[in-house]
């Protein structure tokens, strides 16, 4: 293959934070480094999707197209990069298709130019209008393969599903190890083998939970992988992914040297060691997500699902549970036919194991989602659920095969009616058909800035939320 520069995604405002605080970082304290950052040479950043949309609003009390379109005024020379779950969107279950194609339209106008799209399940149906969005508006559509090991997650299985992304319109493919499962052979043979089978870019995404992923950027680079994902020291490592200096050092004077600017690179590094610093203060960073976590490729439960997991016991006082939960949750995943753990489905199998040891009976009590899940309500699983378990999971509820989404009604028009009275930009309905609660929660807080910022507003006796 051709030895040629490779490419370096920096994930430090997005998976960075989202790994190892929670998602926390505040807009204020991303805009003042965004300058460098711009000028460095990366490929792409990483800067927006995943959690960070409902940490904004449920957490930091900020609007996130608001961050978005400040972010991509700071930093006018770089790709800005998303991820988003396709028709999941940014939250957990399935949304209609005129959700996803105004929320498509939306985040494109705003400043993003690469949407990376993934499914829990990697069915190719779930894709579909994202994609169909994406070329509409002229983003980059960026189409990841969600990365897991089972009997079926075979070589011939991924580069299938490739071939299929490629065909279906993929400007770029992912190869997306949310788990840190990717060992650096296997991970030679399977980018030499999609490289061989399609033409467009292919990016290698990992995380650094069980130990590997530098040596696994090592081995896919030299099999010609184009990207690689990688985030600043201060928050990489652990359950990020491998730090941006450190592989823009190991490339270097080889002929995949990145060429980026390592002395621009430590003034980085040095604005976000403080942050760092905050966090493990406040107890917002934990030493357990910055350890190597061998369990990893035992149970190949993400690093975001184990703290989860230690919550939701905690919760129910059974924190001594935590190995059979573990041990459990292989199990959840065979009888649910095989999905890789990535947001939704980690949530599901890790919750309906904890559940198992919590009850001492396998399926005692059984959660909706679980349900779902087994009657078809968020796709096609990669082995099919055997009908004696669907009927112990789901009963005599009805099981479908087409695709999910064409079972949902639109969303826009109620979620038009619903957000009237708060409405400051078309934007706010799309964060209210996505998380209703939590963004009539947001435009509450954020009218009520408005009337105390404003003395005339406060002193009107026609007050709407008095302060």
């Amino acid at each position: 293959m051709d030895k040629k520069p490779v490419k370096i995604m920096d994930t430090t405002l997005r998976d960075g934070q989202q790994s190892l605080i929670a998602t926390r970082m505040k807009t204020e304290e991303i805009l003042p480094i965004l300058d460098k950052m711009d000028k460095v040479g990366f490929y792409s950043m990483e800067v927006w999707g995943g959690a960070t949309f409902d940490s904004c609003l449920r957490f930091l009390k900020e609007d996130p197209w608001e961050r978005l379109r400040k972010v991509r005024e700071a930093a006018p020379n770089t790709k800005l990069q998303m991820l988003f779950r396709g028709q999941n969107i940014l939250g957990y279950k399935q949304y209609p298709d005129d959700l996803v194609e105004a929320f498509v339209k939306k985040t494109l106008s705003n400043g993003i130019d690469v949407m990376r799209v993934f499914d829990a399940l990697n069915d190719p149906r779930n894709f579909q209008a994202s994609v169909k969005a994406i070329k509409k508006y002229k983003g980059e559509a960026q189409l990841a393969i969600s990365y897991t090991l089972s009997e079926v997650h075979t070589l011939e299985y991924y580069v299938k599903l490739a071939k299929e992304l490629e065909a279906m319109g993929a400007d770029s493919i992912c190869i997306k190890d949310m788990a840190g499962l990717l060992l650096p052979q296997a991970t030679y043979d399977l980018v030499t083998a999609i490289k061989r089978e399609t033409s467009v870019p292919l990016q290698i995404h990992s995380h650094c939970t069980s130990g590997v992923a530098p040596i696994v950027y090592m081995k896919a680079v030299e099999a010609g992988a184009d990207i690689i994902d990688t985030a600043m020291s201060p928050f990489a490592m652990g359950t990020s992914q491998p730090p941006t200096e450190v592989m823009n050092a190991a490339f270097a004077g080889t002929p995949y040297d990145p060429g980026l600017d390592q002395e621009l690179l430590s003034e980085i590094c040095d604005y976000f060691k403080p942050l760092r610093e905050k966090a493990i203060e406040s107890g917002l960073l934990s030493t357990k997500v910055l350890g190597v976590d061998i369990a990893t490729l035992r149970y190949q439960v993400p690093g975001g699902m184990l703290s989860n997991l230690v919550s939701q016991l905690k919760g129910q006082k059974a924190e001594d549970k935590y190995e059979a939960v573990l041990k459990e949750i292989p199990n959840v995943r065979r009888d649910l036919g095989y999905p890789p753990l990535v947001t939704p489905t980690s949530q599901i199998v890790g919750t309906q194991a904890v559940m198992n040891v919590l009850m001492g009976e396998r399926y005692k009590v059984v959660t909706k989602e679980t349900k779902d899940l087994a009657r078809g309500m968020y796709g096609k699983t990669p082995v099919k659920i055997s009908d004696e378990m669907v009927k112990k999971l789901a009963g005599n509820e009805e099981v479908i095969t087409c695709r999910p989404a064409d079972l949902v009604p639109d969303g826009i028009p109620e979620a038009e009616k619903a957000v009237a009275k708060y409405k400051e930009q078309e934007e706010d309905v799309l964060s209210y058909a996505l998380f209703p609660q939590v963004a009539e929660e947001f435009f509450k807080y954020r009218q009520a800035q408005k009337y105390k910022a404003d003395p005339v507003l406060a002193d009107t006796e026609n007050k709407v939320y008095p302060v």
